[in-house]
């Protein structure tokens, strides 16, 4: 599965990669092209996970943000596909869930993420 990889800040993209599951709602962990420990894929067509984003442009102390388990997600992109970044964690991570995902289930996928996300970075 061909990504491209971010070169933002990645401080944590590596404990991260190690912490990831294997199956995310359901789906099956993948490759990306090219392997890095700042993407991930999982099913067909894939939820997109990367690390070391850039801060998104519409992202202000007046954000309006889900928050999935603990873990505080700033939606970028309202309607399909969905765009979620992490909020205070140092280090962005962006999850970009497929077109197919109905509205309602956009955001099962960040919860089996939630914990890897909470294991490497604290709330600050």
């Amino acid at each position: 599965m061909p990504i491209r990889v971010p070169a933002g800040p990645g401080a944590g993209c590596g404990r991260l990669h190690d912490a990831l599951p294997g199956t995310l709602d359901g789906r099956d962990r993948r490759d990306t092209t090219p392997a890095s420990d700042r993407a991930a894929a999982w099913g067909s067509p894939p939820v997109l996970l990367r690390c070391g984003t850039d801060r998104p442009a519409g992202l202000t102390q007046e954000s309006e943000v889900v928050v999935v388990d603990g873990v505080e997600w700033y939606v970028s992109e309202p309607a399909p596909p969905y765009v979620f970044t992490t909020v205070g964690r140092g280090t962005y991570l962006q999850v970009r869930v497929p077109r197919s995902v109905p509205r309602a289930e956009a955001t099962a996928p960040l919860v089996d993420l939630a914990a890897a996300v909470t294991e490497t970075w604290r709330r600050r």
